[in-house]
């Protein structure tokens, strides 16, 4: 959730920390700050609450001086957002960055203080540097003390690390965090996130779990914790830093919701063969996989990504005939789980990066599970620990709330279940061949699901003053309901709840009145008539209802507005159907005046528990 980004360089190196901090701000955070080193060993060190606008107002780039450098943006864990809290930590000759949660800080802490050591905030990070600087006295060797203190510690790390006194080198070790190495020539970098770095290189080394760098300008070492050397390799980022703009756009979310037919249509090519076939090299290493004896599925995910899986687990059931569990990472993690023989177990995230899911992951893996990620971001922890990828095309998502990182997912999902039933034969030749024939038309649909723009945003003025939302929905449209119910929450911070129709009368119908909007996404399927029931039912209440239908519904009431929407494929309803609720969230949003792309409390990749 927090963001590191440092430099070493011929060049001073303030200007590019600083540009790094500006493209992670999508990530959430609290404080921030930076630290220079000039080459007479001068420490400039800075430090501010609030966003990163704030840190640069605050520096002098003329006395910023440095060729090396360390930056970070705080999300608090431990410690309230101050400037004592916030990073880089010092203690005499080190300074680090650090993302994640050391869980024996307090333990250590008090050692600590028994040998004499002084803390001026309540961060568990600022203990962290405090104990590197122990353990490199007792080992009398930099990286053999800080490989020494990473072994004796318990929790998450991403840390980037200097010696004040010898400003040539910045040492890296990543466990549970994201950290990359940013390749330049003459000059290297370290961030938690390549997008900090894309001004000044587009090659990196990914570090993995338990790894530690020794990063120099012309030079870089990779060691485990055992300070065994590893050979690692160079990877190429194709992301398109001219396209994270907002252009004409106001808010990055608004952007990202009308690039959903591109970004469906990216999703979709060369997937979807030209004799309508599929294309089962979309799966990274498939041909290990053997999906006829696949019995089971399980999906793991988080947040938007959950909503993904649960509307997976219809896709799959109905289609493939595989039965299929979907449960959220943090519950998953920590229970005892029996998965069947014959078992996927699907993860889902748009980083790729998500604490919680990647340490399900590894639980199921040591479990001797198979593997799938279906994620956007080529070469995450995600990606590169499970055994198959199956990458959305989403491009690069800044606003927090998830937009066409979703619908890319659900995308995936269905592709990966047409594949599933083309191995299984559950589906009829011709039957598998309909379905993919509107999957191709897929992106036509979002097209005209977005031309309700301005209709929805005329609607967006009624829940303004509203403290509260009920989002109803049944089959596959029951996830999309709470996936409704989130962005509203996420973005307009309106109490907003999502529910399966058929349990309206199991205790929210006890919340119906005239001040609760109801909004009900009602596509006209075989499941429509029994919604019809549900409406009337909050009609009887005084429920003011929204209804998204392509039903012909004859109610001519002031209790009612309906929204006509397109008839579509009922494999698609989910996909598109999405598309009107992410437009009435981020309309009550910008109307309310909230941060749309940075709401409060929020952040994009959550790297934490």
């Amino acid at each position: 959730m927090c963001g590191i980004v440092a430099a070493i360089a011929k060049r001073d190196v303030a200007e590019i920390l600083l540009e790094g901090l500006s493209s992670l701000e999508y990530r959430g955070y609290d404080s921030a700050g930076i630290l220079t080193i000039g080459d007479d060993n001068k420490v400039n060190l800075v430090k501010t609450i609030g966003k990163v606008a704030v840190l640069k107002d605050s520096l002098d780039l003329e006395t910023q001086n440095g060729h090396i450098g360390i930056a970070h943006t705080r999300w608090a864990t431990h410690g309230v957002p101050s400037k004592v809290n916030a990073h880089p930590h010092m203690y005499k000759n080190l300074a680090l960055v650090h993302n994640g949660i050391i869980e024996n800080y307090i333990s250590i802490k008090q050692e600590l203080q028994a040998k004499g050591h002084e803390f001026l905030g309540q961060s568990d990070s600022e203990v962290l540097v405090h104990f590197i600087y122990e353990c490199v006295q007792l080992k009398n060797d930099i990286v053999k003390g800080f490989s020494y203190a990473l072994s004796q510690i318990k929790g998450s790390y991403a840390i980037a690390l200097v010696d004040t006194n010898a400003a040539d080198t910045i040492y890296a070790a990543r466990l549970g965090s994201p950290l990359v190495i940013g390749l330049g020539i003459g000059e290297n970098f370290v961030a938690s996130d390549v997008l900090a770095l894309l001004p000044v290189t587009t090659r990196f080394i990914y570090l993995d779990e338990g790894e530690i760098a020794i990063v120099k300008r012309k030079e870089i070492e990779v060691f485990d914790l055992e300070l065994n050397k590893k050979q690692k390799q160079e990877q190429k980022c194709d992301y398109d830093l001219d396209k994270v703009t907002l252009g004409s756009y106001r808010h990055f979310m608004q952007k990202e919701i009308f690039e959903q037919r591109q970004a469906i249509e990216d999703t979709l090519l060369g997937r979807i063969l030209e004799d309508n076939k599929l294309s089962f090299n979309s799966i990274n290493n498939l041909s290990e996989c053997n999906l006829e004896s696949i019995e089971h599925i399980e999906i793991i995910a988080c947040g938007t990504s959950y909503h993904a899986g649960l509307v997976g687990k219809y896709f799959l059931e109905e289609y493939a005939h595989i039965n299929t569990s979907v449960e959220i990472a943090s519950e998953f993690r920590y229970r005892q789980a029996i998965i069947p023989k014959n078992s996927l177990f699907i993860t889902i995230s748009q980083s790729g990066e998500t604490a919680d899911t990647l340490a399900a992951l590894r639980k199921a893996k040591a479990m001797g599970i198979k593997s799938l990620a279906i994620c956007n971001v080529n070469g995450s922890s995600l990606v590169r620990e499970s055994d198959f990828s199956f990458l959305t095309r989403a491009g690069i998502e800044v606003g927090v709330a998830s937009t066409k990182a979703f619908t890319t997912q659900l995308c995936v999902l269905l592709l990966l279940t047409l594949m599933f039933a083309a191995k299984k034969h559950s589906l009829s030749d011709d039957k598998l061949n309909e379905l993919i024939l509107e999957l191709k038309h897929l992106p036509k649909f979002v097209e005209e699901f977005l031309s309700f723009n301005d209709t929805i945003k005329t609607l967006a003025t009624d829940f303004v003053d509203k403290k509260h939302c009920l989002f109803l929905g049944r089959g596959t449209m029951y996830p999309i309901a709470l996936e409704g119910a989130l962005k509203l929450k996420e973005i307009s911070y309106i109490d907003a709840q999502g529910y399966a129709a058929g349990e309206l009368k199991h205790g929210p119908i006890a919340l119906v009145d005239e001040h609760m909007p109801i909004v009900v996404v009602a596509p006209d399927n075989n499941l429509a008539d029994k919604l019809v029931s549900n409406i009337e039912e909050v009609k009887a209440r005084g429920g003011m209802l929204y209804i998204f239908t392509s039903l012909d519904l004859m109610i001519n009431d002031q209790q009612v507005k309906l929204i006509k929407m397109p008839k579509v494929p009922y494999i698609l309803e989910p996909i598109v159907y999405t598309i009107p609720l992410q437009l009435l969230s981020y309309h009550v949003a910008v109307i309310k005046g909230t941060d749309v792309d940075k709401p409060r409390n929020l952040a994009k990749s959550v790297t934490v528990e």
